[in-house]
This record gives C-alpha cells, structure tokens and sequence, in this order.
C-alpha cells in the first residue's frame, strides 16, 4: 500500500530517521545528522550510512515508490556513498549533501505533485551512455600514454 499523505505515520518515521541520519543536531545555523559522525570510523561508518540509507530507499520502494524515483533516490545515497569514502573530503562532503532528507523530499513530490513517475529506463540509458563515454575516453588515453611512452622507448 503507498503512503498516501503527509500525515501518514510511515512517512514521518521515514522522516525521522532521514532528520536523524542527516540534520538532527545543530551548532549555530550549522545543522548535521549522525551520519557524518558514524563516517569518521573509517569503513565500518560507511558501510552503516549507506546501509541506512538503502533501508530508508527500500522501505519507500516498498510502499509503492515508481521505478525512477527509486532510480533517483539510489543515486543520491551512492553520491552520498562514494563522496563521503574519500577521507577528509568526505567527511566534509556527508555534512552537506543530505541524501536520506533529499529522498524523503523526492518521494513527498512523488505523491502530492505526480513527479517522478515512470520505470526509469531513461536515466538508466543515460548512465549506461555516460559510463561508455567515460570507458571510451580511458582506453583512449591509455593508447595515448602508451604511444607517447612507446616513442620514447623506440
């Protein structure tokens, strides 16, 4: 059954642990969840927020999320998961970019604006043509590299 409404309970227990991961606690204006603290433990901090993280996207597919906003919500928590791995740079990047509270305001536009909506085939080819640019342009450069490696040798 798909959350309905703004007021339906597993929409705002879905709320609160995004507030919790993401924006619980504040310093000044300054406002940040346990998330960036849980990822100062290097591994094991990313591995519970993004496991966090999927669970909150699981439990939105489970109540009726479409396909592309599941899609969406995916690439946010891996944004979030693969920056915030970068020691220092994620550390800083995991107490500004709010992947669970980005989520939980996709799937609130998802229902009360009809955005959203469809399989998502489409960012998937989108990502599938860029991967393929990027792996075109390595194999491109290491020809380069190796050619001007080459003249150098011969």
């Amino acid at each position: 059954m798909p959350i309905a409404n703004q007021t339906d309970p597993r929409l705002k227990r879905l709320e609160q642990l995004a507030r919790l991961m993401d924006s619980q606690f504040k310093i000044g204006k300054f406002r940040f969840g346990l998330d960036p603290l849980i990822n100062l433990i290097p591994f094991l901090g990313d591995a519970i927020g993004f496991l966090i993280s999927l669970f909150i996207v699981y439990t939105m597919y489970k109540h009726g999320a479409s396909g592309k906003l599941v899609i969406k919500m995916i690439l946010n928590v891996l944004v979030d998961a693969l920056v915030g791995a970068i020691p220092v740079l994620g550390w800083a990047f995991d107490f500004y970019f709010k992947a669970n509270e980005k989520n939980v305001l996709l799937l609130k536009e998802h229902y009360t604006e009809n955005k959203h909506k469809g399989s998502g085939l489409d960012i998937i080819l989108i990502i599938f043509v860029i991967f393929f640019i990027l792996i075109a342009f390595f194999i491109y450069l290491i020809w380069l590299i190796s050619s001007y490696i080459l003249s150098l040798i011969l």
